[in-house]
């Protein structure tokens, strides 16, 4: 928020010379409009060309509003439409003479009210003297060489002028009082009483403009802006100015923790050739030039996948106004720039499932992303990956507990909730084959969703607690001729288990998360090992910001109630890839696959244990030396920066209140 301060009035500089147009807009400046030209002249000092900022406020929007035959510009045949100002480039003393709309004239001051503002050469019969002009005009006078300057009176009407200022003389204080006229090029001459009284001619020569000391600092102290440093990516804590980029290397002497049936390898290597896994063993010989990391008494695992976050989402997380909103996406707002990212990164994640909210029975469609510190929306996305859609069950979805305020939604009972799937997916069915019938029927996105599920082309992660419901999601979509991917949360799993198993249904749960509502009552910490026991394929997930640090831990937790250690650590590695369809390409060490890796500095499930070194696609996007380094610099730039803002405040530059900044931390049943 501090470096945007300081870098707001270099914005249009940025786009612009990244080859965007620009234009300007009162719109946000409220009953402040007449402060537009101070903030034009700020852009300008940042390094802003004077034809650019022309062209902002005249071609550029002319073109974006689709008028540039008849805006925008002084030529033949165009609106006659212009402004006469005092002086170009603008400045926040600026004056508005004349708007003319259509060749309409509004006057807004009279058109030579001021004499020009700067130093003139004064001669006065065969006296000589310095005149200079500021604002509103004020003058003052002293004899030719003399810095004793006095104060004069100066005064215009059209191009009549008069001028009188007092002048010491042998014989006494004398004033000195002139009229004359403007000649059209800032110079005045005319006839007056010179110093002794004396009827005589007078000139007064334009020489220059004036520039005075105090403008010519705080010129001086904008004008650094225009060196326009390279921005952090993404422009948010953490951000780098130089993204990291890939590099071969070979990861010597670690414990490695395949996942694999190789299992846990000691003093092992790992190689890693273009983003991906190339050799995994002992010894491994690499051509010179490769990058070689220490790993020693450190241990090797997989990346993290969160099959169940909502981070890194931008403005909400559930659209609840319907039973169904299929057609929404969270891929539409990946927030690029959440520090949580990185937070992720330096908890050894790799790879999340984003997640829509449980408001409603079927919500929206998810995002599969890779934690790319410092990419953009698109490219953090996982491509090829299948499409999934969250579904909900239980209290949020009829909507319990939520007041008075929401009691005309349907669905409001566990009844309702499965007419509604029972509803949409024989609709879903109807719809599609009334297009593959007629291809220029009209379009229903939220059907259309429905129906890639009945096609399996795209999969179900459902929200769930209750063994009843559990049970009534898998008999309905058996009835349908589809199964269930997931379902998450499934704290009362380990009741259905056996069912689950036979259907094919994989759960990804919390370890130990129970008793913050009435239908988490029956949860049990044995949920996950006893789903596990049985055959079904579980995960740990986070669903929430801070969790999701640290789901190394949960994992710890699996191997408490009775999973091994290699079965435990899948929890949060291999299992969530397979849940989430992407184990051909993550989720273990083995050759050909993504280079997601994490170097830990102990045992990957220890609450001592630290991700020194977060590699996704084999580019390091984290790493702990690094980070304590910018820490540092990152102070130093605070402190900069609250020194700037002083100095402003100290100089009586504008301010305002504080204003609270709450995070975006979404959980299902955000209400937003």
């Amino acid at each position: 928020d501090m470096l945007h301060w300081e870098l707001a009035d270099a914005n249009a500089v940025y786009l612009k010379r990244a080859g965007h147009r620009v234009a300007f807009t009162l719109n946000g400046l409220g009953d402040d409009e007449k402060s537009l030209f101070e903030r034009l002249d700020r852009v300008r000092a940042a390094g802003m060309s004077d034809a650019d900022l022309l062209r902002a406020l005249t071609v550029a929007p002319a073109e974006f509003v689709g008028m540039r035959e008849h805006l925008g510009s002084l030529e033949r045949g165009r609106l006659a439409n212009f402004v006469i100002l005092d002086e170009w480039p603008v400045r926040k003393d600026t004056k508005v003479f004349q708007t003319w709309v259509q060749g309409q004239q509004h006057e807004v001051a009279p058109m030579e009210a001021d004499v020009t503002v700067g130093q003139y050469g004064l001669q006065v019969g065969r006296e000589e003297y310095t005149l200079k002009v500021e604002k509103d005009n004020k003058a003052t006078v002293a004899p030719a060489g003399d810095t004793s300057f006095r104060k004069a009176t100066l005064k215009r009407d059209a191009d009549r002028v008069t001028l009188t200022f007092p002048v010491d003389t042998a014989k006494g204080a004398y004033v000195v009082r002139l009229g004359g006229q403007l000649d059209g090029l800032n110079n005045m001459q005319g006839m007056g009483y010179d110093a002794e009284g004396n009827w005589t001619a007078w000139s007064a020569r334009f020489d220059e403009l004036a520039t005075g000391t105090a403008e010519v600092e705080e010129e001086e102290r904008r004008t650094q802006v225009s060196t326009l440093p390279a921005l952090p990516k993404p422009f948010a804590p953490y951000g780098t100015p130089v993204l990291p980029k890939g590099e071969n290397f070979v990861v010597r002497n670690a414990t490695v923790w395949t996942n694999e049936a190789e299992g846990i390898l000691a003093r092992a290597d790992v190689y890693v050739v273009n983003g991906k896994i190339s050799r995994v063993g002992e010894s491994l010989k690499v051509p010179g030039g490769t990058t070689e990391v220490d790993g020693t008494d450190k241990h090797l695992t997989s990346g993290i996948i969160d099959e169940h976050s909502h981070i890194a989402i931008s403005r909400g997380v559930n659209e609840g106004t319907q039973e169904s909103s299929a057609e929404v996406r969270i891929g539409d707002v990946v927030n690029s720039e959440d520090v949580n990212i990185y937070r992720h990164l330096a908890g050894g994640v790799t790879a999340i499932q984003q997640l829509h909210g449980s408001a409603n029975p079927i919500g929206g469609q998810s995002a599969l992303t890779k934690m790319r510190w410092g990419m953009l929306p698109e490219e953090m996305k996982i491509k090829g990956a299948d499409g999934f859609i969250k579904f909900a069950l239980g209290e949020n979805v009829k909507q319990s507990n939520w007041g008075s305020g929401y009691r005309t939604r349907y669905p409001q009972t566990r009844m309702g909730v499965e007419q509604v799937f029972d509803d949409y997916f024989t609709r879903a069915a109807a719809y599609a084959k009334t297009r593959a019938a007629d291809p220029t029927t009209r379009r229903n996105l939220d059907l259309e969703t429905v129906a890639e599920i009945l096609n399996r082309e795209r999969f179900i992660t459902c929200h769930s607690y209750r063994q009843s419901e559990i049970n009534m999601l898998m008999k309905t979509t058996e009835r349908h001729g589809f199964n269930v991917n997931t379902f998450t949360h499934i704290l009362e799993g380990y009741k259905v288990a056996d069912k689950m198993a036979e259907h094919g249904v994989g759960a990804s749960t919390f370890s130990d998360w129970w008793a913050y509502k009435f239908e988490v009552w029956d949860a049990i910490p044995e949920n996950g090992p006893i789903m596990h026991e049985q055959g079904v394929l579980v995960a740990y997930n986070s669903d929430d910001a801070e969790l999701g640090r640290r789901l190394n831990q949960e994992a710890g937790k699996a191997a408490r109630f009775g999973v091994s250690e290699e079965d435990a650590w899948k929890f949060v590695t291999l299992n969530p890839a397979k849940l989430l369809h992407l184990d051909d390409r993550m989720g273990s060490i083995k050759p050909g696959k993504d280079a997601d890796l994490v170097l830990w500095s102990d045992h990957p499930m220890s609450v001592y244990a630290l991700a020194e070194t977060t590699w996704v696609d084999g580019i390091r996007y984290f790493d702990r030396a690094e980070m304590k380094a910018r820490q540092v610099e990152l102070r130093k730039e605070r402190n900069r920066l609250a020194q700037a803002m002083l100095d402003d405040k100290n100089a009586g530059k504008r301010t305002r209140p504080v204003e609270g900044k709450g995070g975006e931390y979404w959980e299902c049943d955000s209400e937003l």
